[in-house]
């Protein structure tokens, strides 16, 4: 790589920072608490939406199960520190979103918005750190996470004093879909890790889309709202990028054998 295109993505990041600035505060949509289906299953209120962040809660379980106890392989050992905050947030996600939407106001959504600011810090450090050819600062993680708490803090703080300010958490979620892409074409990531994470982004905006079209979709479909289908959705872009994860240690656990096979001497 040519050196000064290691500097790519920071830039492209300082513009996006920097646009963001010059726009000024972004304020949370109006009736941003009024979602589509209020429905109640066995006494919890908003059940679909509530029910549904179960998904996170077995995305992060699976992972973590599955890739624990092969955080020291070698093809994912500088980025484990990364992929288990992204996997532990997973975790969290369902609990803040789910406590959230059991009486949705700006208190409780604080507890939503977290676990996903530190997902993406997750998320961040851990593909760096797969994809660098030196070895990732130490202070790198650290600083992300005080950026993801950071960046909620500020929308709470600004959210009290009547004007919630969301820029520095839309930062934070649009960092891994612009860095991570660059840093794969960049430092030349395995096309099955640039797939994966293409196939996410694709299931991710797709849930965006669900989001903004909350009630529509309920009213189209009677049986699920747009929210509850955008926790879905989300949960089938994290079990993306877990799920490949994990075939990345498979498939080189497969090859070493192969190679341990191909060089006994054939008596």
């Amino acid at each position: 790589m040519h050196p000064m295109q290691r500097w790519i993505p920071a830039a492209v990041m300082l513009a996006i920072a920097a646009a963001m600035l010059a726009h000024g505060p972004i304020a949370q949509l109006p009736h941003y608490h009024e979602f589509a289906d209020t429905r109640a299953l066995l006494g919890i209120p908003n059940a679909a939406d509530v029910l549904s962040n179960l998904g996170f809660a077995l995305v992060g379980t699976w992972g973590l199960a599955a890739l624990a106890a092969h955080r020291r392989d070698p093809r994912i050992a500088r980025g484990w520190p990364g992929h288990a905050v992204f996997l532990l947030s997973l975790l969290l996600v369902a609990a803040g979103s789910a406590w959230y939407h059991l009486a949705p106001d700006n208190a409780r959504l604080f507890w939503d918005r977290t676990p996903i600011a530190l997902l993406c810090a997750g998320l961040l450090a851990a593909v760096d750190a797969d994809t660098r050819e030196d070895a990732q600062p130490r202070w790198l993680l650290p600083a992300l996470i005080a950026a993801a708490v950071a960046s909620v803090e500020w929308w709470s703080f600004t959210a009290a004093r009547g004007a919630g300010d969301l820029r520095p958490y839309l930062l934070m979620q649009a960092a891994p879909l612009v860095l991570i892409p660059l840093w794969q074409a960049l430092r030349g990531a395995p096309r099955r890790d640039r797939i994966a994470f293409g196939a996410a982004i694709a299931l991710y905006a797709l849930a965006k889309v669900a989001e903004l079209g909350d009630h529509f979709i309920f009213a189209a479909l009677g049986f699920m709202s747009g929210h509850t289908l955008k926790h879905l959705l989300s949960v089938a872009a994290s079990a993306v990028l877990a799920g490949n994860v994990l075939a990345r240690v498979s498939a080189g656990k497969r090859q070493a054998s192969g190679e341990a096979h191909s060089s006994v001497p054939v008596r």
